[in-house]
């Protein structure tokens, strides 16, 4: 008896002492810097030093009395928004594809779907730059067909950020939300339509709503991605576009203003959780009033 109470104590044990080690990498790595930015950002700024001692609220101050810097940050939440949205209207249809699909060429789709993500985000946004670019592949079809006389501006655009991002967030999405999808019994689709359901009838009203925890995880996931782009609005939206991430950047590296930079990214980092927990209540409130419907 006292051998399997101690067998039961070092089983309780072990799970603490195991993830001790990962627990003190991840505070070292990410909780350390964050808490240095965030003292950095109520000290004074020091130009050519990274800040001087003190207590002010001198960097939130300049930002939300800043129209400059709060359009960057409207702008940057309308992009996430709506490449969230994008991810979604594409990517659902495919997840649910992949998770209904009992073809032999399965795990050939999914590996397709995870290649993209082996690459850069530089290198995925170069691949944009030469298919939206004045002698790039879009305008150079155009031309081709007589459609237009001048090629069009695509780079260097809101659009040109929009897809560029979309494409980097899509297979996140499909693949959290794939993994929710095959877990869902789909012999209650088969029921509803044998009740006479239609396909859009079952959609909206069985698979949609069983498939909200996966939604939600999807779309948050894709959201925090997007708020925090880098590369991709920078090579892609050029002077046409800067979001915050960009704009962070530049505070720190070409401006040396650290207390304003840790500012800004103490704002993103606090923006970003918010609205993805407003995002992630939401959809799964709808999901309990459904299910319990």
């Amino acid at each position: 008896m006292a051998h399997a109470q101690d067998r039961r104590t070092g089983g309780m044990l072990a799970g603490p002492g195991l993830a001790f080690p990962a627990s003190l990498v991840v505070l070292l790595i990410i909780v350390a810097p964050m808490l240095m930015l965030l003292v950095g950002s109520f000290q004074v700024a020091a130009p050519g030093a990274v800040a001087h001692a003190g207590f002010t609220l001198q960097s939130y101050r300049r930002f939300f009395t800043d129209p400059f810097y709060l359009k960057i940050f409207g702008d940057t939440v309308w992009v996430s928004a709506l490449c969230t949205g994008l991810a979604l209207v594409l990517g659902f249809p495919v997840a649910y594809f992949l998770a209904r699909t009992r073809s032999r060429y399965k795990s050939l789709l999914i590996i397709l779907l995870v290649f993209p993500l082996l690459v850069g985000n530089v290198v995925r946004a170069a691949g944009w730059m030469i298919i939206l670019g004045n002698a790039g592949a879009i305008n150079a079809l155009l031309t081709w067909l007589g459609l237009i006389g001048q090629p069009l501006r695509l780079l260097y655009t809101p659009a040109a950020v929009v897809v560029g991002t979309t494409g980097v967030v899509l297979p996140y999405f499909i693949l959290t939300l794939q993994s929710v999808l095959e877990g869902i019994d789909f012999s209650v689709e088969e029921a509803a339509q044998n009740l006479g359901a239609s396909f859009f009838t079952t959609f909206l009203r069985v698979i949609l709503p069983i498939s909200a925890p996966g939604v939600a995880a999807g779309t948050v996931l894709v959201f925090i991605l997007c708020m925090n782009a880098y590369a991709t609005p920078v090579l892609l939206g050029g002077t046409g576009l800067t979001m915050m991430a960009p704009a962070l950047y530049d505070q720190i590296t070409k401006a040396s203003d650290w207390a304003f930079g840790s500012a800004l990214a103490w704002i993103l980092v606090i923006a970003t959780l918010l609205m993805a927990l407003l995002s992630h209540w939401l959809i799964n409130r709808r999901y309990v009033k459904t299910m319990a419907a």
